[in-house]
């Protein structure tokens, strides 16, 4: 394998269209077992360093893991920035073919694409703490058609729909926690976390399960990744508002959550967000600092493996 020559694959339902760089070849595979084995084979036939996939969902999740076990680097990036080369590179036509010799093209540039892939205990984590998620908003949603109905019978239909919900909400979580509780630092890393005011059981399972780096970046790589961190807006004498993006959206709302909380304790930050409110930021804006306050807090933490202080 080398650098030198790179893949890039367009990852559909039923079928991986894969471009070979430079030499500009792309082949076509079933979406399945038998499929994945083959994109491997293929790759390693032609000696492919670097791989890249578009972030579009799970349809590709088996084939990352594959490629990742066979030992090539894998990137599974943004669909814009791939969108930015077509622009670039002024191309108009779009098809499935095209697009994986695109993906390719930008996997040969872009050398800084490909990120450790996690473990598979890390992925059914990951699974666990989406489907978490999917089953508070569908109770989210039947709370709201309780609210809208003027029908008793649909109003009962929703109650058990909500019921079952909740039961199922449960299980996940208790899977999650055990889960993330088994690993040799899990307990420890959970409690720390919870020590800072605004953290409670189940912001700490989110930054456990969908920011594992915590404790290992510097503060604006983790600001960054929980999408916190302000993108300056600059040109010649003009200075445009600073605004967050990116990152795992996830993670930036379960933490805005937890600001929420924080600001209401004197014992937490509410010395902090009424410091923003004087100084003229509005509510969301000050409440967003002190999100981002609180991830780096928590990576600073277990970084240095001790309990939050509050700073007097």
């Amino acid at each position: 394998m080398t650098p030198s020559c790179a893949a890039g694959v367009d990852v559909g339902r039923d079928f991986f269209d894969v471009g070979l760089a430079p030499s500009g070849r792309v082949f076509r595979t079933p979406n399945g077992a038998k499929g994945v084995e083959a994109v491997v084979t293929r790759l390693r036939r032609e000696g492919v360093g670097r791989v890249v996939l578009e972030s579009i969902g799970g349809y590709g999740a088996r084939l990352v893991r594959s490629l990742a076990e066979a030992g090539f680097e894998v990137g599974v990036i943004d669909p814009k920035r791939i969108q930015a080369l077509r622009i670039a590179e002024g191309k108009r036509a779009k098809t499935d073919r095209l697009d994986a010799a695109l993906i390719a093209r930008f996997a040969l540039i872009m050398r800084d694409v490909a990120r450790p892939v996690p473990s598979p205990k890390a992925f059914e984590i990951r699974a666990l703490s989406t489907r978490r998620r999917q089953l508070v908003e569908m109770a989210a949603m039947e709370k709201v058609r309780l609210g809208q109905t003027l029908d008793e019978v649909v109003a009962n239909s929703c109650r058990q729909i909500i019921a079952f919900l909740a039961e199922e909400r449960a299980k996940v979580e208790a899977l999650l926690q055990a889960e993330l509780l088994t690993s040799q630092d899990g307990p420890q890393r959970s409690g720390l976390l919870q020590t800072i005011p605004g953290v409670g059981p189940a912001v700490s399972m989110t930054l456990m399960a969908d920011l594992p780096e915590l404790g290992t970046l510097d503060r604006k790589a983790i600001a960054s990744l929980a999408g916190l961190a302000p993108h300056p807006n600059q040109s010649g004498t003009r200075t445009g508002q600073a605004h967050i993006g990116g990152g795992r959206p996830c993670v930036r709302a379960a933490l805005y959550m937890a600001a929420v909380s924080a600001v209401r304790s004197d014992n937490g930050f509410k010395r902090e967000y009424q410091a923003l409110r004087r100084a003229g930021k509005p509510a969301k804006v000050a409440l967003v600092a002190i999100a981002r306050r609180i991830v780096v807090a928590a990576n600073t933490m277990l970084k240095a493996n001790r309990p939050w202080l509050k700073q007097t």
